[in-house]
């Protein structure tokens, strides 16, 4: 069985599905990879569109009775997340990389009184630096750990905003589902594969980390490493109480601060 299997095509993915593409470890399906930007990937699994995907956690508010939510392969952070940069602590004008992202989400959050326009996620720092139409940007990927090196000053890193909030890890995008349609069994067969593959990685981490590398968008190969650490983690083998409630804990702020516009959703774990 072939299953349509979409990621973005960034290092900590990568890595953590490179056994999995590379047949080297056991599973009953083949995968067909579909690589694209979380914003399109969210947009595919708020139309029930593929079959096992990484979406942003504030997409689960659409997407909660289509798709099973995977305990293993989600990308979280403890103190750290997207950043947010710009020449003033006041912006007025944020940009994000997309509506369902968790992102923005956390922008909104975070930041009331700004408004969000929405920029290509690897657009953001490009607008930022000319000025002009932002006064900032919500920096995803890559961006979080190189923007020091373009000039840009943090105003924010919502990870660290979300930990004093809520002492729990940020839940960022990479949460791994898999659509219900399936069944519970060829879900728990995903999980299964997907742990296997993440372990396999993690085993041989050099092997790895070169195939991570051909997804790092110019990336060193050190600064490809320390990214994957960031969101291949703890969380990453097992999300745990923990992470489970950072999620529950998201997307009932997100309701409250949006006037109750999140629909009511249901989330499973397994």
């Amino acid at each position: 069985m072939e299953l349509l299997t979409g990621h973005s095509p960034d290092p900590d993915d990568a890595f953590m599905f490179y056994a999995l593409k590379k047949g080297l470890v056991k599973a009953p399906f083949t995968i067909r990879e579909f690589l694209v930007d979380i914003e399109t990937l969210n947009k595919l699994a708020i139309h029930g569109r593929i079959d096992i995907t990484a979406v942003s956690t504030h997409a689960m508010a659409y997407i909660g009775s289509k798709y099973f939510i995977l305990r293993v392969g989600a990308s979280m952070g403890l103190r750290y997340g997207p950043v947010v940069v710009g020449n003033t602590t006041k912006p007025e004008l944020v940009a994000v990389p997309g509506t369902y992202t968790t992102a923005t989400l956390l922008v909104r959050l975070a930041m009331p009184n700004a408004k969000t326009v929405e920029i290509p996620f690897d657009k953001i720092m490009d607008a930022v630096r000319a000025g002009g139409a932002v006064d900032a940007g919500a920096l995803i990927h890559e961006g979080q750990i190189t923007y020091e090196r373009y000039g840009l000053r943090k105003i924010i890193d919502l990870g660290e905003w979300w930990y004093e909030e809520t002492k729990l890890p940020t839940p960022l995008g990479g949460l791994d589902v898999v659509r219900v349609s399936l069944g519970i069994d060829m879900a728990r067969a995903v999980k299964e594969a997907l742990l296997e593959s993440l372990r396999y990685a993690m085993g041989h981490k050099d092997e790895a980390l070169r195939h991570a590398a051909e997804f790092s968008r110019g990336l060193s190969i050190n600064d490809t490493d320390r990214f994957v650490r960031m969101y291949v983690n703890e969380y990453t083998v097992d999300m745990g109480a923990d992470g489970e409630k950072s999620i529950r804990v998201l997307l009932e702020m997100g309701g409250r601060e949006r006037g109750g516009l999140l629909p009511e959703h249901q989330l499973v774990f397994i």
